[in-house]
């Protein structure tokens, strides 16, 4: 029993007359605890248990509390909130970003003498205990203090469950312990240190911890900006979190309760009695705020941005800064308190839905997804497609639509991509080009073109494998890089394929980040990738994500960046991890990429440095851009399953995929590719819009090479293609352009 007065009387360093009071005090006070609290035969253990510990070191927990907070997503502004992670809904914010009127409040309701105590209130605690063990009302007796030291060790993540429960045990063993952790508290932090950290922490009901989750919560503003009624009603909720509820239990109770808030602070002089009285006649003005918690709590409007938020989740729990395990960074996400600004570009994105959902509605089966990515940086500006990010319910029959959180932009999970046709003709060129061989390469390219691939049924002639063209009269004859790439020629891409080894051109492909998602496509790159002549055709699935960030890295002159997700990445304490910086490498020599961007200026309808451009599948481009440099490549794959365009400027690479994320067997048709090259199109305008033009490099003269061009055969017989019809206008363009400018 000595050792715990000498615990109490060590909690007030007062002059000799008044600690001598506060002995006598405690010791009247812990013998009505141990009569009333405990059976006579335990009273001396108890003592001598209390005496042990009376010297234990302040826990960790209390030295440095790891209490769970909040994390925010901004889109790329660093204001339009995206979403936010928790575990637990709380904030931390400085005790000069409280409002006054809720600091008083705080004190004035819960603790009155909390600025003249040294953690424990004697005299509070003897008021409380008469009251109690003689039957009157009953009354608490922590201090603010006390009360912070309770829910810092039941919410401590270092605890496990039980140690956590026993914080709030109702034992006088854990009220002792509580009463010295808070005298070891008060000699080492100032009052306001302790009062900031009680607010911070402090449950006001509706999942909200701390006075920031609170203010929001309900009235959807910051705790600065409280006023004396709202501090007044969310100081009164604390005693009773659920019980004074304004939003889930009963108003009335709850303005019962302000009013005893606002006496309590007249009796205390931090309002006058007339305030006090004008404040209780307020209505209650409440305006609930849900918080979103991950990535499916995306705003309604604009729960398109899931798909990002998601890809962001993703990136995140493979980063070990954030944790050793998974399950550490996503501890980490949702209760470390990051301040995250992320790549994602509001006008970007809201183009890019808007694009995707005018090809196909929310309700179709079939989807656009679109990618935009930063070139030199990695940085991810959009992710769109024509599905809400939720997991409700779809109708009956639609598995996946208009509802879905599969990663139908990124990849991952079950989702291996799509097949993105000739796009994948830019890594064959980026071979050859690398290899040696100019731009001037040229070759007759035939309807059909026997390789040395062996094959069998549709598509084989004599037991190999024969790739024709799509258009013959508009594609077959002499080319060079420039109009092979323009009029997107099979035949002379699997023969240059055939030149440099079906391998390099593999190869360039993953140098250039695509990943092979689907176990066939992986195999087949791992095992006979020099015998994968049909790659140069894109027959691998991709993504939009992986297809615009490849194509970025040619924008950039061959700097391959990771996609990346993030601007910053702040910590609860201000500092600002390197995880925004973006991971960049040189993977082409910059003068192949230059040349590789010349011959990518025929398909938009624009002219190559030497004017060697004579024909291109989406020369609407370059009216969509006004005439602004821009390039890019269209692919349809076999049947047209999918029909693919990528297009890019020095600022901005975006792909879009059309086809059945479902099911591949559905032809989406080549009728769909013009809505595609739009869409694309007019995302690159938002992107690039207000930012100055910038001219492409001309490449140097060895990689230009001696570009001849004969004059054209006449078109060969065969039927146009079937899906675009336009060819043939074209083709009579380009004779009359070559007649008029023969060189």
């Amino acid at each position: 029993m000595r050792s715990f007065l000498a615990v109490v009387a060590g909690m007030l360093p007062r002059s000799p007359l008044a600690r001598l009071f506060t002995l006598v005090l405690a010791g009247t006070l812990a013998g009505l605890v141990l009569v009333a609290a405990l059976p006579g035969n335990l009273v001396l253990g108890f003592a001598a248990k209390a005496a042990l510990n009376s010297h234990a070191a302040l826990p960790e927990a209390l030295r440095n509390p790891a209490t769970p907070q909040r994390s925010y997503l901004y889109a790329n502004d660093g204001k339009t909130l995206v979403t936010t992670f928790y575990e637990v809904n709380r904030t931390d914010v400085a005790l000069s970003d409280i409002a006054p009127a809720m600091r008083q409040a705080i004190v004035a309701v819960e603790d009155r003498r909390f600025y003249d105590h040294g953690g424990t209130d004697l005299r509070g605690m003897f008021r409380a205990l008469v009251a109690n063990v003689t039957g009157g009302s009953t009354q608490g007796a922590s201090t603010l203090t006390m009360q912070y030291v309770r829910n810092v060790l039941k919410a401590d993540p270092n605890r496990t469950a039980e140690e956590r429960a026993a914080a709030t045990e109702q034992t006088v063993g854990r009220k002792l312990q509580e009463i010295r952790y808070a005298a070891a508290l008060e000699e080492r932090l100032s009052k306001d240190e302790i009062l900031n950290r009680y607010l911070n922490i402090a449950y006001f009901g509706s999942g909200a911890y701390g006075v920031a989750a609170a203010s929001q919560r309900y009235f959807g503003k910051e705790p600065a900006e409280l006023t004396l009624a709202e501090a007044a009603l969310l100081a009164g909720l604390v005693q009773s979190p659920e019980a004074y509820n304004p939003i889930n239990g009963d108003t009335d109770a709850a303005l019962a309760r302000r009013a005893d808030v606002l006496d309590a602070m007249a009796d205390t002089g931090a309002i006058t009695a007339a305030q006090a009285t004008e404040t209780k006649a307020e209505k209650l003005a409440l305006r609930p705020t849900a918080q979103p918690n991950g990535c499916t709590a995306v705003d309604g409007d604009h729960d398109n941005w899931g798909f990002f938020c998601d890809y962001l989740r993703q990136w995140w729990l493979a980063r070990p800064e954030f944790g050793g395990t998974v399950e550490e960074r996503r501890q980490a996400l949702r209760r470390g308190g990051y301040t995250v600004v992320t790549s994602l570009d509001p006008q970007v994105q809201a183009t890019a839905q808007k694009q995707a959902t005018a090809v196909y509605g929310h309700d179709s089966e079939r989807a656009l997804p679109i990618a935009a990515v930063e070139p030199g940086t990695g940085r991810i500006l959009a992710m769109a497609v024509n599905r809400h990010f939720s997991l409700d319910a779809n109708p009956e029959g639609q598995a996946n639509y208009p509802n879905t959180v599969n990663p139908l932009i990124s990849g991952g999970d079950d989702v291996a991509g799509y097949q993105a046709g000739s796009t994948f003709k830019m890594f064959t060129m980026l071979a050859a080009l690398e290899a040696g061989k100019p731009l001037s390469t040229g070759f007759d390219a035939p309807s059909r073109l026997p390789t040395r691939y062996p094959a069998e049924g549709y598509g084989s002639c004599g037991g190999r494998w024969c790739p024709a063209n799509a258009t013959p009269e508009w594609m077959d004859g002499y080319r060079m890089m420039w109009d092979a790439f323009g009029r997107s020629v099979n035949t002379y891409f699997v023969w240059l394929a055939e030149q440099v080894g079906p391998d390099k051109v593999v190869e360039m492909a993953q140098r250039l980040g695509i990943a092979f998602r689907a176990e066939s496509d992986a195999t087949f790159a791992a095992d006979n990738a020099a015998d994968w002549g049909a790659f140069t055709l894109g027959v691998a699935s991709t993504t939009p994500l992986d297809l615009a960030n490849a194509y970025a890295t040619v924008a950039a002159e061959g700097t391959y960046c990771a996609p990346l997700p993030v601007v910053s990445v702040t910590t609860s304490d201000g500092e600002q991890l390197p995880v925004g910086e973006p991971a960049c490498k040189r993977v082409l020599e910059a003068d192949v990429a230059r040349a590789a961007i010349d011959a990518a200026r025929c398909p938009v309808g624009q002219q190559s440095s030497n004017h060697q451009c004579n024909g291109g599948t989406a020369p609407a481009v370059d009216q969509i851009l006004g005439g602004r440099p821009v390039a890019g490549k269209t692919g349809s794959s076999e049947s047209n399953a999918t029909e693919t365009f990528v297009g890019f400027t020095p600022q901005v690479a975006v792909a879009g995929i059309a086809a059945n994320p479902d099911d591949p067997s559905d032809l989406v048709g080549g009728a769909v590719q013009g809505q595609v090259i739009e869409a694309v199109a007019q995302v690159i305008a938002t992107a690039v819009d207000g930012q100055e033009e910038q001219e492409y490099a001309a490449p140097s003269r060895e990689l230009v090479g001696e570009p001849r061009r004969p004059a054209p055969r006449a078109a060969r017989r065969g039927a146009p293609h079937p899906t675009q019809p336009e060819y043939r206008q074209e083709l009579l363009d380009d004779l009359r352009r070559w007649f008029d400018d023969p060189d």
